[in-house]
């Protein structure tokens, strides 16, 4: 609002008065009951059953410029043309809005202050997510989603301008500037750690699946897509399937690979809980177009697609027009997101199993506690357990009198049965799951490698190691530290120092070893580094790896 010189009274401003009137169910000439109003970081959305108008805000996000009018009409246009592809019927037309003195209205002969996609509403109920959050959506659903595509692809003529944005140089523009505009939320809705694992597995994939690329671009695979494909812009009705809501604003992110486009719908499958789904869908879409590269790819894209959902709900984290109850929710989302991108960087996609072991106060749990926040992962600690299943308080010291009973064979074998039991869990679920705990003995560690190699789970172990000064230092400082976990003290460490057994029989493909004297940020970004490293050098851990004898 501003104030009148005249008048002394505030007036509206000429966006506030815009709103204002597509809130108003009188404006619209079939006079809808009520008009819902909702927000996107880059569009105002008026809901007018039966029909749905769209108004582009006036910004400049870089990848995204709706800064001038002719900008937004030229924009609108394109939404409608584009979209009209996989959503036919649907989007309807551009409608300018005039002011006529004081008045708006749809059309007329008044000066042009903005302009309105026009589309037909859909049925809340029969949007993907929708679909998948009352769980009712099969491989059967996700088959016909994969034929109307297979046909787009395939009628989708590449032409060199559009197959030049397959080149690693163009597509570092995107991932790039993916890095730069999301470097001020560091901190806030992505962590340094997680930040600069994500952009050392971009930038090394590029390096190390270079070839890849290249045939890619002989394959003719780099097409027009659909450049937004998540679970939201996908309605599908008994009768009939919609696709909408393609990237109009920017063609560069449209010119993608296939790989890349079906990769986003993998990843919020994921997201939401399915990845049986998202393995379903790429099998069907790989079978449907011939392409068995695209299993070499989708982790990478699945990562940039997670990212860029990450960076998105981060911007509309801090707009300005967006209550605060929203803003707090999209921060959440980024995190989980980042976390999810973070996720296909470091271990790839479906299930996995993080050992992490060490002598007492080597830092383990510690560096534990941090890939389960830096990856969104299940911690699953003997230390905790231990206690959980002795009915004694998590953070106190257990008492003298009932530390052998505590520390009884019998209690280690209940509390490693139900290490055992979370792998499990995270196989069958697709998921993953970090186990905190010495895996002192060699006995122990053959049961571990024995379980994953009967899961078919992949996994890594981790030894974390520290100088016996500073484990005697940390052990001190427990003395006087409150919300300690572990009961191990200064006088525990040479009876459990010499209980311990270094892992030395274990293959060198699934042990890293780690020092953890520097600080706890830096331990874990080198511990992601090196995972991201391994993973992209293909010298990760094998699932079917033999045994060591105990």
């Amino acid at each position: 609002m501003h104030r009148s010189k005249n008048s002394g009274q505030t007036r509206p401003t000429p966006q506030e008065q815009l709103l204002a009137f597509l809130c108003n169910p009188k404006s619209y000439s079939h006079r809808p009951r009520k008009v819902d109003f909702v927000q996107t970081h880059a569009s105002f959305v008026f809901i007018a059953a039966p029909f749905v108008y769209k108004v582009k805000k006036p910004v400049n996000f870089g990848f995204l410029d709706f800064s001038t009018l002719a900008k937004r009409k030229h924009y609108c246009e394109r939404e409608v043309q584009l979209n009209r592809r996989l959503s036919p019927g649907m989007y309807l037309d551009v409608v300018p809005i005039t002011r006529t003195k004081d008045a708006l209205a749809f059309g007329g002969v008044g000066e042009v202050i903005e302009y309105a996609v026009k589309m037909r509403k859909l049925s809340e109920r029969y949007f993907l997510h929708r679909l998948i959050q009352r769980n009712v959506v099969g491989t059967k659903d996700l088959d016909r989603v994969a034929a109307l595509l297979r046909r787009f692809y395939k009628a989708q003529q590449p032409t060199p301008e559009i197959e030049a944005w397959g080149r690693i140089e163009r597509l570092k523009i995107s991932t790039n500037e993916n890095f730069s505009q999301t470097e001020r939320f560091i901190g806030k809705t992505i962590s340094r750690a997680g930040f600069e694992a994500i952009r050392f597995f971009t930038q090394q994939f590029y390096k190390c699946r270079a070839p890849l690329f290249r045939a890619r671009l002989r394959q003719r695979w780099i097409r027009d897509c659909h450049g937004d494909l998540h679970l939201e812009h996908i309605h599908l009705a008994p009768r009939a399937l919609q696709i909408y809501d393609c990237i109009e604003f920017n063609d560069r992110l449209r010119y993608v690979d296939v790989a890349s486009d079906l990769a986003f719908l993998a990843m919020d499958l994921d997201f939401r809980g399915r990845p049986d789904l998202g393995r379903h869908f790429i099998s069907k879409m790989s079978a449907g177009l011939s392409d068995p590269q695209l299993f070499e790819l989708v982790d990478f894209y699945k990562c940039y697609r997670a990212y860029v959902r990450g960076k998105v709900e981060s911007l509309r984290s801090v707009a300005r027009s967006a209550p605060a109850a929203e803003r707090a929710k999209s921060a959440e989302r980024a995190a989980d997101y980042f976390h999810l991108a973070a996720r296909y960087a470091v271990a790839g996609s479906g299930a996995f199993v993080l050992v992490v072991m060490g002598r007492v106060a080597s830092g383990k749990t510690t560096l534990a506690q941090s890939f389960a926040r830096e990856l969104g992962w299940e911690i699953v600690s003997s230390d905790r357990l231990r206690k959980e299943l002795s009915g004694l308080p998590v953070h106190r010291r257990t008492p003298a009198q009932l530390r052998e009973k505590v520390y009884a064979k019998q209690m280690t074998e209940v509390v490693y049965g139900r290490l055992f039991g979370a792998a499990e869990r995270a196989a069958k679920q697709g998921a993953g799951v970090v186990l905190d705990a010495t895996f002192s003995q060699r006995a122990k560690r053959a049961q571990l490698i024995e379980l994953f190699t009967k899961l078919q789970v992949r996994f890594q172990i981790i030894e974390v190691l520290a100088e016996n000064k500073i484990v005697q230092r940390r052990l001190a400082r427990r003395e006087t530290q409150r919300g300690e976990i572990s009961d191990a003290r200064s006088d525990d460490f040479v009876k459990l120092d010499q209980r311990y057994e270094p892992p030395v029989e274990l293959p060198a493909a699934c042990l890293i070893r780690l020092r953890t004297e520097s600080a706890p940020q830096s331990t874990i970004q080198r511990a992601l580094h090196e995972m991201v490293s391994r993973q992209l050098r293909g010298k990760g851990p094998s699932k079917t790896l033999r045994a060591p004898r105990p």
